[in-house]
């Protein structure tokens, strides 16, 4: 793909209104879920009803723009009707396509809904072409949303070697596992991000104060205290301070967010199709922001104009940004 190829704007749509605002700032498709465990974002006022998202689905369509239904945890061991009654639904409902994680749904999707484009989740963790090839073979899968942990020059070797697209995050929050592979909030909770479709749960977060300090816990673990008056971030292990080896701080990452912005003429010139924000727990404000942001940010890096860096500094994890493994500076 050309650097000045306009690649695809992916936003998130965590709630029926999320998806309005989306489409009204410009996305050119937005990804969203049902209100069960059968997407990876399945929080208490988070998704929609078949009902919401047929709605939603009627809404974009009407303005030029496509749905895209994340069907992307793991099935449970005897509960796999509910995720292939999902695929069934978005089907029926008219979504674009659905992104996928498992093998088995994946199976399911190509056999009983063949007309309905598949997309392989991030959550599958394919990072290298062998991999991708697999899925784009197996199950006809179109897309392949790409980890967050490839530099831009193996997502161009990656690239030079499949036959279906790749769409990569470009703003939002980072994890630090691999891919599909997280176990440190099922550790904690009991709740799998990967099953459940539920990281660090609100229902196990926990805030007290302790000799004049604010001490945040998940579960059973202490994952921060900072002075009072001063603001907690979400405790989620992976991003926790404690101490190790003499050290005392983000022993895992930082809390810090993806900013790709100006790295857009790099991925076209890897061969990215589509380009994803991240975000789907996040209010109507943050999301008419970002995408707004970065329809600004695709149309320049398309016409060849200069990309705005840093605008959005203010809706990150403790204001600060990084771009992540694209410069993978500590290999």
């Amino acid at each position: 793909m050309s650097p000045t190829c306009r690649m695809e704007l992916v936003c998130p749509a965590g709630t029926p209104a999320a998806l309005r605002t989306a489409v009204e700032a410009g996305a050119d498709s937005v990804y969203c879920g049902f209100n069960d465990a059968t997407n990876a974002r399945n929080f208490p006022g988070l998704n929609s009803s078949r009902e919401e998202l047929g709605a939603g689905i009627a809404y974009a369509h009407a303005r030029g723009a496509r749905v895209l239904v994340a069907i992307n945890t793991f099935p449970r061991a005897g509960a796999a009707a509910l995720w292939q009654q999902a695929v069934d639904d978005a089907a029926r409902l008219g979504a674009d396509a659905v992104i996928l994680a498992d093998l088995g749904l994946l199976a399911y999707a190509a056999k009983r809904q063949p007309q309905l484009r598949r997309h392989l989740s991030v959550q599958a963790a394919a990072a290298n072409a062998d991999a991708v090839r697999f899925y784009a073979e197996t199950f006809d899968v179109k897309r392949v949303v790409l980890p967050r942990v490839l530099t831009v020059q193996e997502i161009a070797a990656i690239n030079a070697e499949i036959p279906c697209e790749t769409e990569v995050f470009v703003f939002g929050g980072l994890c630090v596992m691999a891919e599909g592979r997280c176990s440190l909030s099922s550790y904690a909770t009991g709740r799998s991000p990967n099953m459940h479709g539920v990281c660090s749960p609100a229902s196990h977060v926990r805030y007290r104060e302790e000799g004049g300090a604010l001490v945040s816990q998940l579960g059973d673990f202490t994952i921060d205290t900072v002075s009072a008056g001063t603001s907690a971030p979400y405790p989620t292990l992976c991003k926790g301070c404690f101490a190790a080896g003499g050290y005392r701080g983000h022993v895992f990452e930082d809390a810090v967010s993806l900013d790709a912005a100006t790295y857009l003429g790099e991925l076209a010139g890897a061969g990215v199709t589509a380009l994803k924000i991240e975000g789907r727990q996040r209010s109507r404000a943050y999301t008419r922001a970002v995408v707004e942001s970065f329809r600004r940010a695709v149309d320049a890096q398309a016409a060849g104009r200069p990309i705005a860096a840093g605008e959005l500094r203010r809706l990150t994890e403790g204001q600060a940004v990084t771009v992540g493994a694209y410069r993978k500076a500590w290999r």
